[in-house]
Protein backbone atom coordinates (compact mmCIF):
# COMPACT_ATOMS: atom_id res chain seq x y z
CA UNK A 1 0.00 0.00 0.00
CA UNK A 2 2.54 2.23 0.76
CA UNK A 3 4.78 1.52 -2.45
CA UNK A 4 1.59 2.25 -4.55
CA UNK A 5 0.55 5.14 -2.68
CA UNK A 6 3.98 6.89 -3.61
CA UNK A 7 3.87 5.88 -6.91
CA UNK A 8 0.23 7.65 -7.50
CA UNK A 9 1.84 10.39 -5.50
CA UNK A 10 4.88 11.13 -8.13
CA UNK A 11 2.88 10.37 -10.54
CA UNK A 12 0.01 13.11 -9.53
CA UNK A 13 3.43 15.17 -8.22
CA UNK A 14 4.91 14.52 -12.00
CA UNK A 15 1.17 16.04 -13.98
CA UNK A 16 1.07 18.91 -11.64
CA UNK A 17 0.06 21.97 -12.72
CA UNK A 18 2.68 24.62 -13.30
CA UNK A 19 3.14 27.27 -10.62
CA UNK A 20 1.20 25.55 -7.93
CA UNK A 21 2.19 26.88 -4.32
CA UNK A 22 3.42 23.52 -3.16
CA UNK A 23 6.99 23.15 -2.70
CA UNK A 24 7.05 19.55 -3.14
CA UNK A 25 5.51 16.04 -3.06
CA UNK A 26 4.87 15.84 0.49
CA UNK A 27 3.06 19.02 0.61
CA UNK A 28 0.81 17.82 -2.24
CA UNK A 29 0.18 14.86 0.00
CA UNK A 30 -0.62 16.74 2.87
CA UNK A 31 -3.09 18.71 0.74
CA UNK A 32 -4.99 15.83 -0.81
CA UNK A 33 -5.54 14.52 2.87
CA UNK A 34 -7.27 17.37 4.01
CA UNK A 35 -9.39 17.30 0.23
CA UNK A 36 -10.08 13.67 1.28
CA UNK A 37 -11.80 14.77 4.35
CA UNK A 38 -13.98 17.62 3.09
CA UNK A 39 -15.72 15.92 0.98
CA UNK A 40 -17.23 12.86 0.14
CA UNK A 41 -17.89 13.82 -3.83
CA UNK A 42 -15.10 13.36 -5.95
CA UNK A 43 -16.31 15.75 -8.42
CA UNK A 44 -16.01 18.59 -5.91
CA UNK A 45 -12.50 17.55 -5.17
CA UNK A 46 -10.91 20.15 -7.60
CA UNK A 47 -12.78 22.78 -6.97
CA UNK A 48 -12.00 22.30 -3.05
CA UNK A 49 -8.71 22.31 -4.25
CA UNK A 50 -8.78 25.13 -5.98
CA UNK A 51 -10.01 27.19 -3.16
CA UNK A 52 -6.96 25.59 -0.97
CA UNK A 53 -4.82 26.76 -3.40
CA UNK A 54 -6.52 30.04 -4.37
CA UNK A 55 -5.44 30.29 -0.28
CA UNK A 56 -2.72 29.34 -0.42
CA UNK A 57 -1.31 31.65 -3.02
CA UNK A 58 -2.91 34.65 -1.19
CA UNK A 59 -1.50 33.85 2.33
CA UNK A 60 -4.68 33.36 3.69
CA UNK A 61 -5.48 30.73 6.34
CA UNK A 62 -6.84 27.64 5.20
CA UNK A 63 -9.30 27.66 8.19
CA UNK A 64 -10.74 23.68 7.41
CA UNK A 65 -12.47 22.11 10.34
CA UNK A 66 -10.64 18.25 9.26
CA UNK A 67 -7.06 19.62 10.80
CA UNK A 68 -8.54 20.72 13.78
CA UNK A 69 -10.66 17.81 14.53
CA UNK A 70 -7.27 16.08 13.72
CA UNK A 71 -5.80 18.69 16.27
CA UNK A 72 -8.00 17.68 18.71
CA UNK A 73 -7.56 14.13 18.89
CA UNK A 74 -9.61 12.09 21.47
CA UNK A 75 -11.25 15.54 23.14
CA UNK A 76 -12.96 15.44 19.69
CA UNK A 77 -17.00 14.52 20.53
CA UNK A 78 -18.22 14.75 17.20
CA UNK A 79 -18.83 18.76 17.92
CA UNK A 80 -16.34 21.72 17.32
CA UNK A 81 -16.45 24.32 19.43
CA UNK A 82 -15.35 27.91 18.88
CA UNK A 83 -12.62 27.55 21.74
CA UNK A 84 -11.89 24.60 19.61
CA UNK A 85 -11.07 26.92 16.34
CA UNK A 86 -8.99 28.90 18.41
CA UNK A 87 -7.11 26.82 20.88
CA UNK A 88 -3.53 26.55 18.32
CA UNK A 89 -2.42 23.31 17.60
CA UNK A 90 0.14 22.19 14.86
CA UNK A 91 -2.53 21.18 12.88
CA UNK A 92 -4.79 24.09 13.57
CA UNK A 93 -5.24 25.94 9.76
CA UNK A 94 -7.20 28.79 11.62
CA UNK A 95 -4.27 29.44 13.88
CA UNK A 96 -1.52 28.98 11.98
CA UNK A 97 -1.03 29.32 8.12
CA UNK A 98 0.13 26.76 5.49
CA UNK A 99 -0.69 23.59 5.46
CA UNK A 100 0.10 21.22 9.04
CA UNK A 101 2.73 19.45 9.09
CA UNK A 102 1.72 16.33 8.09
CA UNK A 103 -0.74 14.50 6.71
CA UNK A 104 -4.51 14.22 8.48
CA UNK A 105 -5.44 11.03 5.90
CA UNK A 106 -5.17 8.50 3.36
CA UNK A 107 -6.35 10.58 0.44
CA UNK A 108 -7.75 8.77 -2.42
CA UNK A 109 -6.45 9.16 -6.10
CA UNK A 110 -8.85 11.57 -6.84
CA UNK A 111 -7.93 13.72 -3.75
CA UNK A 112 -4.21 13.46 -4.96
CA UNK A 113 -5.08 14.37 -8.81
CA UNK A 114 -6.69 17.07 -7.01
CA UNK A 115 -4.28 18.48 -5.11
CA UNK A 116 -1.93 18.79 -8.07
CA UNK A 117 -4.37 19.66 -10.70
CA UNK A 118 -6.73 22.16 -9.04
CA UNK A 119 -9.95 23.91 -10.39
CA UNK A 120 -9.02 27.44 -9.82
CA UNK A 121 -12.32 29.44 -9.92
CA UNK A 122 -11.65 32.17 -8.12
CA UNK A 123 -14.07 31.06 -5.28
CA UNK A 124 -11.85 31.35 -1.86
CA UNK A 125 -14.84 29.55 0.40
CA UNK A 126 -17.39 26.54 0.75
CA UNK A 127 -20.06 25.67 2.84
CA UNK A 128 -22.01 22.19 2.94
CA UNK A 129 -25.23 22.98 1.48
CA UNK A 130 -27.77 20.77 3.96
CA UNK A 131 -28.45 19.08 0.54
CA UNK A 132 -28.57 15.01 1.54
CA UNK A 133 -25.77 14.49 -1.19
CA UNK A 134 -23.46 15.89 0.97
CA UNK A 135 -22.62 18.86 -1.61
CA UNK A 136 -20.80 22.25 -0.90
CA UNK A 137 -21.70 25.73 -2.39
CA UNK A 138 -18.73 27.64 -3.64
CA UNK A 139 -17.91 31.35 -3.10
CA UNK A 140 -16.01 34.05 -4.35
CA UNK A 141 -16.68 36.61 -1.69
CA UNK A 142 -16.78 36.58 2.18
CA UNK A 143 -20.51 38.05 1.88
CA UNK A 144 -21.60 35.31 -0.96
CA UNK A 145 -20.15 32.64 1.90
CA UNK A 146 -21.97 34.54 4.59
CA UNK A 147 -25.04 34.24 2.64
CA UNK A 148 -24.58 30.59 2.27
CA UNK A 149 -23.73 30.01 5.92
CA UNK A 150 -27.16 31.35 6.46
CA UNK A 151 -29.07 29.21 3.99
CA UNK A 152 -26.87 26.00 5.43
CA UNK A 153 -28.07 26.85 8.73
CA UNK A 154 -31.46 27.17 8.45
CA UNK A 155 -31.59 24.49 6.93
CA UNK A 156 -30.11 22.75 9.59
CA UNK A 157 -32.25 24.28 11.96
CA UNK A 158 -35.58 23.15 9.64
CA UNK A 159 -34.26 19.24 9.49
CA UNK A 160 -34.27 19.61 13.61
Amino acid sequence: AHRRMQTELQSAWDARLPDLPLANAYEALILASIIEKETALDSERPMIAGVFIERLRRGMRLQTDPTVIYGMRDRFDGNIRRADLRRDTPYNTYTRSGLPPTPIALPSLDSLRAATRPEVTGALFFVATGEPDGSHYFSKTLAEHDAAVKRYLKKLRERQ
